[in-house]
């Protein structure tokens, strides 16, 4: 009931040994320059009290990032305001692509991964956040996430 991108789009294997570079299972800096954080995009499934996650690299302005990683570790981080951010994780479930859409990022408890809040727009995968999708619809995704090849999905 969930998918996880390793990487943000815009990561290359070839920055993991170069300086001011960064990534871990949360975070992610490229250059000294684009910062990342690693949230949930969550969907409910309709008829059932179960919950579809797309575990998903959005950008943040340094100060942002800054912040966030200073309160990583920090009980109470939870009221923070929520982050302003870019979506940098194309899910190929989706058409048109899912990069850039804009996002808000709710930090949680520790030792929970942000919630990311798209942008209510006409978007699919806006549209399904906010109004959840059927198990078929499940199916299909796991489908053209094994497959992308097949090419994007029109939801």
């Amino acid at each position: 009931m969930n998918h996880t991108a390793e990487a943000p789009a815009v990561w290359d294997p070839a920055f993991a040994d170069a300086d001011g570079c960064l990534l871990s299972s949360d975070q992610c800096v490229i250059g000294a320059q684009h910062y990342f954080v690693k949230g949930l995009i969550e969907i409910p499934v309709i008829g059932s009290d179960e919950v579809f996650s797309w575990a998903v690299w959005v950008s943040l302005s340094r100060e942002n990032f800054s912040r966030a990683a200073d309160l990583w570790d920090t009980a109470g981080r939870e009221s923070e305001e929520p982050y302003f951010g870019w979506l940098t994780t194309d899910l190929a479930a989706y058409s048109p692509t899912t990069l850039n859409l804009k996002t808000h990022v709710h930090t949680r408890p520790v030792g929970e991964r942000p919630f990311v809040e798209l942008e209510p727009t006409a978007h699919p995968l806006a549209v399904e956040q906010r109004t959840g999708i059927t198990r078929d619809r499940v199916g299909e995704i796991a489908a053209a996430m094994l497959h992308p090849s097949l090419g994007r999905k029109q939801p």
